[in-house]
């Protein structure tokens, strides 16, 4: 089989997927968003995946939307940042990106805004919520997220649309929807405050492993790589430093 019949297969399975978790949850499947988390894909197989009719893309890495911008500018497609944010990156990534889902300190926070004051523009973001309690996870822990998002709530360039997290890693079942349920209970004792400037109705949760449980605690986002694309042939460690732990956001 080619890799267009492959990848073309896997996308049409994960769909299928999604459908049958919104089902088994009591809710529609347009209401859970396929995110293809694309980090180390060559953008010709990331080009199959767009002519399936996939329009949200995400990277970890800032350079890898570098690279992937002129092969495919011929689709239109949203792209949001998935992966640890450094500071230094902040100018680069607004270049591309209309979404961040990986806000998690007010120093960032204020970089991104600074910077979109002298663009003239606005920007959707996430906070990120390490639910896990894993030191191996960027974010912040649930009970800091309401101090947070009222932080970032302040700040005239950033529209907070959301929470994120990553799932325990490893985990399944009931295990793998602890992290998730966790999300959804922040999201919505954060919503009920009625902050102003804060709508909260994105879930960001679920990757390949374990993107059905997020889709039972009311993933709105999922990101998946690896079920599509098919297992990256190294490690994430090859493609990563190994002291930074942003290649685990999207598999």
């Amino acid at each position: 089989m080619s890799d267009k019949k492959i990848i073309e297969a896997n996308i049409e399975h994960v769909r299928l997927r999604i459908d049958r978790a919104c089902k088994r949850a009591g809710r529609k499947p347009a209401d859970v968003q396929l995110l293809l988390a694309t980090k180390t894909v060559p953008p010709e197989r990331v080009a199959i995946a767009l002519e399936t009719g996939c329009r949200l893309l995400g990277e970890n890495k800032v350079q890898e939307f570098r690279s992937k911008a002129e092969p495919l500018q011929s689709f239109s497609y949203e792209r949001h940042f998935i992966g640890h944010l450094q500071s230094n990156k902040v100018n680069e990534v607004l270049n591309y990106v209309s979404c961040i889902h990986s806000v998690d300190s007010l120093h960032l926070a204020e970089k991104l805004d600074k910077r979109l004051d002298t663009l003239g523009r606005q920007l959707d973001v996430f906070v990120q919520v390490n639910t896990s309690y894993e030191e191996s996870k960027f974010g912040i822990p649930p009970h800091a997220a309401e101090a947070l998002v009222r932080q970032v709530a302040t700040l005239k360039n950033l529209r907070i649309r959301g929470l994120m997290t990553i799932g325990k890693l490893f985990a399944t079942g009931d295990r793998a929807r602890q992290c998730f349920a966790a999300l959804r209970q922040v999201r919505d004792s954060i919503q009920e405050l009625g902050i102003a400037g804060v709508d909260l109705h994105h879930l960001s949760m679920g990757m390949t492993p374990d993107f059905e449980e997020a889709i039972y605690e009311g993933a709105t986002i999922v990101r998946v790589g690896a079920a599509i694309f098919g297992v990256r042939p190294t490690p994430d460690g090859f493609f990563w430093n190994e002291q930074d732990r942003e290649g685990l956001q999207g598999l």
